[in-house]
């Protein structure tokens, strides 16, 4: 039983990913249905999180739009996500990094 589903999730998982790292400053394209066309919306900021394995891991990213924090889960194997590029690589020293959300400024960056 638990095999037939492994099998149906590997069939499942997306390869043209980059690899993700907590730290990495990443531009996530999501695709936005409006009416009958599909609009890409790109979402820029840092990966502070990252949760689950396999076909239902998951990232978090925040970035700092007009002075305020916002953060967004996105499900790494989503058909809604076209594409993602790894803009900067940091090294950091934490698994989650949910201390950025109290800093503000240079003091907020990797």
């Amino acid at each position: 039983m638990s095999n037939k589903i492994a099998l149906l999730e590997q069939s499942q998982l997306r390869t043209d990913l980059p690899k993700i790292n907590i730290g990495d400053h990443i531009k996530v394209y999501v695709k936005i249905p409006e009416g009958d066309k599909i609009r890409l919306h790109p979402f820029e900021g840092t990966v502070i999180a990252r949760k689950g394995s396999g076909l239902s891991s998951a990232i978090t990213v925040r970035k700092v739009s007009f002075g305020e924090g916002v953060e967004k889960v996105f499900m790494v194997h989503s058909p809604s996500i076209q594409s993602v590029e790894v803009v900067r690589s940091s090294k950091v020293k934490r698994a989650k990094l949910y201390y950025l959300r109290e800093k503000v400024g240079k003091k907020a960056t990797l």
